[in-house]
């Protein structure tokens, strides 16, 4: 992260946010929220100088500021199809090289949350971890490496769904033919009836399953970002091969 970036208006507003909780955590003193317009934007100097006035310490200031362009405070962005998440993403931008070891502590905990051993391929400066549709690859940027998690339901999730749809489409076309015969026995209606009930509780049980398959995986990429951009403190020493 260097020290000439200038942080947009709904980058200063999480700045401030995120740096007055830690003021307010760390003192147990309330923080008074303070409204920033700034058409061109703030440097970290400028930041902590505005923090400087209510009270805030410069490092929290730095640190909330590291975390908003390292991404770690951008949410996870979601794929959807018909309304319904299929994909989860996140990116975090480290802003510096990542080490060889810090790739590897990356993968261990890649290892851990996903409980998959997974496969591990490497293509110059590119390295990537998959495992199915998980998906986690270091990249070289033009300040250090960026590393993109994903992951994606969708062609599952469409055969279900489509599933669920035609079998309920081809149950009200079965109601609908036999209702122009007239009077229907009752026991007719049975069998289209069951069809379009099995359509429906395919369709239910995507709808239910899908938000909450979106939500864990959202959590486990938070988890994983965060853990990544801790990696190097976790290292026993600074002096690791970068690559």
């Amino acid at each position: 992260m260097t020290n000439d970036r200038r942080y947009n208006e709904q980058e200063i507003s999480l700045i401030l946010e995120q740096a007055g909780a830690a003021h307010e955590r760390a003192q147990d003193t309330p923080f008074a929220a303070r409204s920033v317009s700034a058409r061109d934007g703030l440097t970290l100097a400028q930041l902590q100088e505005i923090g400087g006035e209510v009270g805030i310490d410069p490092v929290f200031v730095a640190n909330a500021a590291h975390a908003v362009a390292s991404g770690l405070l951008v949410p996870t962005q979601q794929r959807t199809w018909l309304g319904l998440p299929i994909g989860i993403a996140r990116t975090v931008d480290f802003g510096r090289n990542v080490s060889d070891d810090e790739w590897d502590r990356i993968v261990v905990t890649l290892r851990e949350t996903f409980d998959a051993r997974g496969k591990l391929q490497r293509d110059g400066t590119f390295r990537q971890w998959t495992n199915g549709n998980l998906q986690a690859l270091l990249e070289p940027t033009a300040t250090g490496h960026r590393l993109r998690l994903s992951t994606r339901k969708g062609n599952i999730t469409a055969r279900v769904v489509l599933g669920g749809t035609a079998m309920l489409g081809a149950s009200i076309m079965w109601l609908g033919i036999m209702s122009r015969g007239g009077d229907v026995a009752s026991g007719a209606l049975l069998a289209p009836a069951i069809f379009g009930a099995f359509g429906i509780a395919q369709l239910l049980s995507i709808g239910l399953q899908l938000p909450r398959w979106a939500r864990m995986r959202a959590s486990q990429m938070e988890t994983i970002a965060a853990q990544a951009i801790d990696a190097r403190r976790l290292l026993p020493n600074e002096s690791k091969s970068q690559y």
